[in-house]
């Protein structure tokens, strides 16, 4: 259920500022704030005949809209109040309070028909309010406004005598009108009629086709093409004398009866029979479309333009179907704002998040939209969309080659402040610096985030960079020749040392041999003499020993002969005392 809008107060929709219109923005954005169906009820009559107190009722107020007690007319321009409906849920009803009509003040008539016919163009019921009873006067002014064909047909035919009806006639508003102060009978010949009965009797249309007859027919006849719906209301006189000053703060018991009665049939109709506000094919209209219609329309009168309802529908729908696209778009901006962080590291990962949201832009316009048959507003759609798309991934790509750029700077440093240094100024160096590129390139590469232009960036700065290659390369070249040239000198005085080298070292090593010879020679003398005195001595040992051996043999047979001697001495002594013993014994 959509919320409603709660008006504590009318608000002026429409100013009349030096006898220009001038549309109020504050109410434009209350009912662009109206989702729901409008009744637009607005109240049109002579200036000072009670219009505001009439309003001021149907929003179910004592006081609201301004009510004067004074010859001085107080409303300027148009004023809106919305309030829920009485008897229809989920509907607005838009009461419209006008300017009075025939104000002395006004220095142009002009300004009364500008009035008059936007509160007939907005309006899904339009109060005729007017004094006493129906008179030539009131029926000019009211017929005044509808000849403006232009404004008001919906119909190719620009003869205002035809009787041919409207081709939709649900946008024209019904018609109340109002009699203020009535003070006549309701009675024909005797018989009584109602106030409806009244009206349709003071619309009839008089036989005859002379000029005369046209002039009283054309009005009455305008009427009744513009207005098919129809209902009168008498009021009688609200209270007596100075009362009257004082209605807005009179009680219910202090008004006249008859003028309560009235009163409450008036409201009772406007709530049950007022339909709401319809464009020509049904189109029904809400807050933001009526806000469409009054600022069309002020804009249209303003310039000079009076423009047919056909145009009015086609302005209608170029401006929802606008605010659709617009709406649409804003919800795809805000949705690529949240979901993508450029750069991506993909280009399909940026189409697939813009697909997505592309969608979710025309399931929104869809919603919106209005009567775009042709989907002529959902190819516009469609149509910037895709220009978004082709933006998003310029800004994709200007994002990843910033960046990339970036990162390819803070990578390669290290090697050309190498190069500036001179490291690879030397014989091998282009070989070296190729080794270098390729590590910074690699290590580049491992970066993540880069988005889509990361080689493409990478190629462009080698390209940046081949000068640079070329100049090592020249330089490398040049060096190695003359590191080359350099080196077989070197290699043929390393050649010519190593030969000298060679040489001497034969040389020495045929003195060395034949100083080996010699002292092998000489070991070998020393060798020979060592073993000849080896042996002289081994022969001298030997026979020192031989004869140390026989002289010990030689002892040794002596010592045995000189033992043997002795135990022959011992023997002999035993003998000799065993002898003597025995002599002495015997």
């Amino acid at each position: 259920m959509a919320p409603e809008i709660h008006m504590p107060e009318p608000i002026c929709l429409i100013a009349n500022t030096d006898e220009h219109l001038v549309t109020n923005q504050e109410a434009l954005e209350i009912l662009s704030a109206i989702t729901q169906p409008v009744v637009v009820v607005a109240i049109v009559g002579l200036y000072r005949t009670g219009k505001s107190y009439l309003m001021n009722k149907l929003a179910g107020k004592e006081k609201g809209f301004s009510v004067g007690s004074t010859v001085q007319s107080h409303t300027k321009g148009i004023w809106m109040w919305c309030v829920p409906h009485p008897q229809k849920p989920d509907h607005t009803l838009v009461l419209l309070d006008t300017e009075g009509l025939g104000d002395v003040e006004k220095v142009d008539e002009k300004n009364d028909i500008q009035i008059f016919a936007l509160a007939i163009l907005l309006s899904s019921t339009f109060v005729y309010n007017t004094m006493s009873k129906i008179d030539q006067g009131a029926i000019d002014l009211l017929h005044s406004v509808t000849e403006l064909t232009d404004l008001l047909r919906t119909r190719n035919t620009s003869d205002p005598s035809e009787t041919k009806e409207p081709d939709d006639m649900s946008f024209f508003p019904d018609l109340v009108w109002t009699l203020r102060d009535f003070f006549l009978g309701l009675e024909v010949n005797g018989q009584a009629i109602t106030s409806d009965e009244y009206l349709e009797k003071s619309l009839m249309l008089k036989q005859g086709s002379d000029e005369r007859t046209q002039t009283f027919n054309l009005p009455r006849l305008c009427i009744q093409k513009f207005f098919p719906v129809k209902k009168c209301f008498v009021f009688d006189s609200p209270a007596l004398g100075s009362k009257l000053s004082q209605l807005q703060t009179l009680n219910s018991d202090e008004l006249n009866p008859d003028f309560v009665q009235n009163l409450s049939e008036f409201c009772s109709h406007i709530f049950t029979h007022s339909k709401t506000k319809t464009l020509p094919g049904g189109i029904q209209v809400n807050g933001p479309r009526l806000e469409s219609m009054v600022q069309t329309y002020v804009d249209a009168i303003n310039s000079g333009a009076l423009p047919s309802m056909e145009n009015m529908v086609v302005t209608l729908t170029r401006r929802e179907n606008t605010a659709a696209v617009q709406k649409a778009i804003a919800h795809y901006d805000q949705q690529m704002s949240q979901k993508v962080q450029l750069p991506t590291e993909t280009l399909q990962l940026l189409l697939d998040l813009h697909k997505t949201c592309e969608k979710e832009a025309i399931e929104i316009f869809r919603k919106r939209s209005f009567k775009d048959d042709d989907q002529c507003f959902q190819k516009e759609l469609e149509s910037l969309l895709s220009a978004k798309r082709d933006e998003i991934c310029r800004k994709n790509e200007d994002a990843s080659a910033a960046l990339c750029s970036t990162l390819l700077q803070s990578t390669f440093q290290p090697l050309e402040q190498e190069v500036a240094r001179g490291v690879y100024a030397k014989p091998g160096g282009h070989s070296l610096f190729l080794q270098r590129m390729e590590q910074l390139k690699a290590q580049y590469r491992q970066q993540p985030g880069k988005g889509t232009q990361a080689e493409e960036v990478l190629q462009k700065y080698l390209k940046a960079k081949e000068p640079v290659s070329a100049t090592i390369l020249q330089t490398d070249q040049d060096l190695t020749a003359k590191e080359k040239q350099k080196k077989e000198e070197q290699a043929r005085a390393e050649a010519a040392r190593a030969e000298a080298q060679r040489l001497e070292a034969l040389r020495v090593q045929e003195e060395q041999r034949r100083v080996e010879q010699e002292r092998r020679h000489q070991e070998h003398l020393r060798q020979i003499e060592f073993e000849r005195a080896n042996f002289q001595r081994e022969q001298q040992r030997k026979q020192k020993q031989r004869v140390q051996e026989e002289m010990e043999r030689i002892k040794a047979e002596q010592e045995a002969q000189l033992r043997a001697l002795q135990q022959q001495l011992q023997n002999m002594r035993v003998i000799s005392h065993h002898e003597h013993d025995q002599c002495i014994i015997i």
